[in-house]
Order: structure tokens, then C-alpha cells, then sequence
């Protein structure tokens, strides 16, 4: 992954490489995400018997050959013409859950094809129209998505500069609306107020789904009653930094968390999310499925979020990278090389062989001492704020 990051810049038009990359105001909050995977720090065990590795979790009642998820990235087609459903297919491929954004641009239903027999969750960009929610709800679980994740932290989309000065922002013509523009209620609302098709005005269309998805009217504890009476499974709120939310989304009796910060493209100067990660285990890792967000490079990464708690990991931009450089053969080998499992042949980029087993999450486990997922834990991260600092924060 660490070799196919430039890579990517140089492959993708500006307004892809922006999109992906963009952030909200200055980039405080995206380079704290990176920063932190720095100074938290591995402290490896030795003369243990980590020859065999056992990577293998359970999560909301799946048996997962990883603890690893592909995160919902929206609008994977600005990347590659292999978008979401290249992905999927990759995904169950290789036995990861694939988790689809309701910002994508192939449908929940075309996804659901792509994934087979996958285990598939989907993202939720929470509308305000009550029968849009259930609609979208609906679809995805007669399509075999098992887990609903509500995003909560995008019920607006952040300033993001680099947007603006390219003038781009995909949804605004139609790209990456998908899910609204094959949803039969927003078809329907669409056609009652203009007495028109989805597709006799595109640009209307989009404005509409956008102003659906993104409101600007934020949701509150109490409204997660409709989606807990509409969805018949496990829902997961993505976007929890806050410990006085991680209780809540207890008493709200939700199955799971996502700590993350979004990747640093909402809130400038919201924390990192390996920061709070230790403190929201501490107080409710032992009542709900803490998973985590942002940042996520390498396997020696996922180490750190699992030993300071996390159950899995989410990863999105490694993914895309690997999206962008060679369709869904390259977000393949991206995640192949983070879980070491073997590539029969490397994807050639750029006129060189391209790699990513440099560090990956298997052998990083042998090296670190570890000999299964359960043997992560605090004692074996320590927090270094500076050069030889000696006392850690956990």
C-alpha cells in the first residue's frame, strides 16, 4: 500500500485525487489520523509460538476469515470503471465484509449481485423523509445486507476547499446518486412534484437526492427508533469520537460503534480517532461491538487499533488507492497485501512490479508475538509523544 499511494496521485484526474483526499479547512484533523499510527508504537513479544497465525474473528454473528472491512467509500466510479461492483466482487472474493455507501454509484441491488454470497453490510446517509429511510432499509435487507451502519457525522458535507477550487463535486450531476435515482420513492416524489422521469432531468434529480441525503438538519438519539423498528439486524453508528456518545449508543441498545473521525474530511481539528479509541473500549467495549476508522495504512496499523481495542478495522482510501492504479485487480492486491494472503501474480504499474506484502497484518502478528487476534492488547502499545519518552498514556 505504501508503495501504490503515490502512485495513485499521478494516475487520477485532479477532481478524483481531491475528492478522496479533500478535507475540511485546513488539514489538522486528516494529518492527525496519520500522525497518530506514528506515535503509538508496537512493543513485540518474543519466544512465543507465532510460526501459525489465526486471524479469524466473529463479528455480528458472522464467522470472518479477518477482523479487517472494507469501509463504505461513495462514488467509486470517479476512481475506475470497476467502481462498487468491482469491488465487492473482490471483497467476497477474498472473504472480507464489503459495507456499501449510500453514496454510491451502482445500486443495492446491482451491488448485491456483484457480492454473491458475500457477507455485505450498508451505510446509511440518514435521510429526513421518514419513507425515503424505510425504502432505502428496505432494499438493502431484501438484498442480503445483514448489517445496517448509520453514518453520523455527514448530516452536512464539511467546507472542503480543494472541492471549490476545482468546481467539482460529483453529486451534483448525477454521479454517485445511484441508490436515490433507482429508489422507488424518490422516484416517485420525483415524478409527482415535476410530473417528470429521474432521467428527463438529471441535474434537478441530483440536487434533490443531495439535498435528501445531506440536509443540513441534524438527527437526534431519539430517531433511532424508526430504524431500529424498520431494520430486522444488527445497526452500527459510524462517526463516535466521544465517550458520553459511546454510552449512549449503549442505552439506545445499538450492536455496534465505528470510532472514526472520517477519515479527517469533516470536522477540522476533530481528534484522532486512535486517541479516544482507548478511553471508548474502556467504557463500553464490554456491551456493544467497538469497530474502527481512519488512518489505516498497514498491518502493523490494524495491530494497533486491535490492541487498543477495536473487534475489526475499517480501511477505505488503501482500497481505493489500489481502485484507482488497477481497477478491482488492484484494490485486490491492496487488501491481499494488508492480510499477506498470497498474490499470484503482481499488478505492473507505472513500468514496475507492483507489491504490497511490505507490511502486512499475518506476519506483522508473527514478528509483534501474536498467535491470534485475542493476544492483542494494551501492554503491547506504547504512546510515544517524543524522542526517547519513556511513560505511557495507556
Amino acid at each position: 500500500m505504501l508503495l501504490v499511494e503515490p502512485v495513485r496521485k499521478v494516475r487520477w484526474m485532479r477532481t478524483g485525487w481531491h475528492l478522496d483526499n479533500g478535507r475540511h479547512g485546513s488539514p489538522q484533523s486528516y494529518n492527525m489520523v496519520q500522525w497518530l499510527t506514528i506515535t503509538d508504537q508496537m512493543i513485540p513479544r518474543m519466544l512465543r509460538p507465532t510460526t501459525h497465525r489465526d486471524l479469524r474473528v466473529e463479528l455480528f454473528g458472522h464467522k470472518l476469515e479477518s477482523p479487517l472491512l472494507i469501509a463504505p467509500v461513495g462514488v467509486q466510479t470517479i476512481f475506475h470503471t470497476d467502481k462498487e461492483l468491482g469491488v465487492a466482487e473482490v471483497a467476497t472474493e477474498i472473504g472480507v465484509p464489503y459495507i456499501l455507501s449510500t453514496a454510491s454509484s451502482a445500486s443495492i441491488e446491482d451491488v448485491a449481485k456483484a457480492s454473491g454470497d458475500g457477507v455485505r453490510f450498508f451505510q446509511l446517509y440518514w435521510p429526513q423523509d421518514d419513507d425515503l429511510t424505510v425504502s432505502l432499509l428496505h432494499r438493502a435487507k431484501s438484498h442480503g445486507y445483514s448489517v445496517l451502519l448509520v453514518t453520523l457525522d455527514t448530516w452536512t458535507l464539511s467546507w472542503r476547499p480543494a472541492d471549490l477550487d476545482n468546481a467539482y463535486v460529483p453529486f451534483a450531476s448525477g454521479i454517485g446518486d445511484q441508490t436515490g435515482f433507482s429508489d422507488p420513492v424518490f422516484r416517485r416524489k420525483f415524478k409527482q412534484k415535476h410530473n417528470i422521469e429521474v432521467e428527463e432531468d438529471i441535474l434537478q434529480a441530483s440536487r434533490e437526492w443531495e439535498a435528501a441525503v445531506f440536509s443540513g438538519a441534524a438527527h437526534t438519539w431519539e430517531q433511532l427508533e424508526l430504524l431500529k423498528k424498520e431494520w430486522d439486524g444488527p445497526i452500527v453508528l459510524k462517526g463516535i469520537q466521544h465517550v458520553e456518545d459511546a454510552r449512549m449508543a449503549v442505552q439506545a441498545g445499538v450492536d455496534g460503534i465505528v470510532v472514526s473521525n472520517h477519515g479527517g474530511r469533516q470536522l477540522d481539528g476533530a481528534i484522532g480517532s486512535l486517541e479516544v479509541l482507548p478511553e471508548i473500549v474502556e467504557a463500553v467495549g464490554d456491551q456493544l461491538t467497538v469497530l474502527f476508522d481512519s488512518g489505516i495504512r498497514t498491518g502493523v496499523d490494524i495491530i494497533k487499533a486491535l490492541s487498543l481495542g477495536a473487534k475489526g478495522v475499517l480501511i477505505g482510501r488503501p482500497f481505493v488507492y489500489g481502485l484507482a492504479v488497477g481497477g478491482k485487480l488492484g484494490a485486490r492486491d491492496v487488501v491481499r497485501g494488508l492480510l499477506a494472503v498470497s498474490i499470484p501474480g503482481s499488478l505492473i504499474c507505472v513500468g514496475a512490479p507492483f507489491s504490497t506484502n511490505a507490511q502486512d497484518l499475518d506476519q506483522s502478528m508473527g514478528l509483534a508475538g501474536i498467535q491470534n487476534i485475542a493476544d492483542c492488547n494494551r501492554s503491547m502499545i506504547r504512546k510515544v509523544q517524543y524522542g526517547g519518552d519513556k511513560i505511557s498514556n495507556y
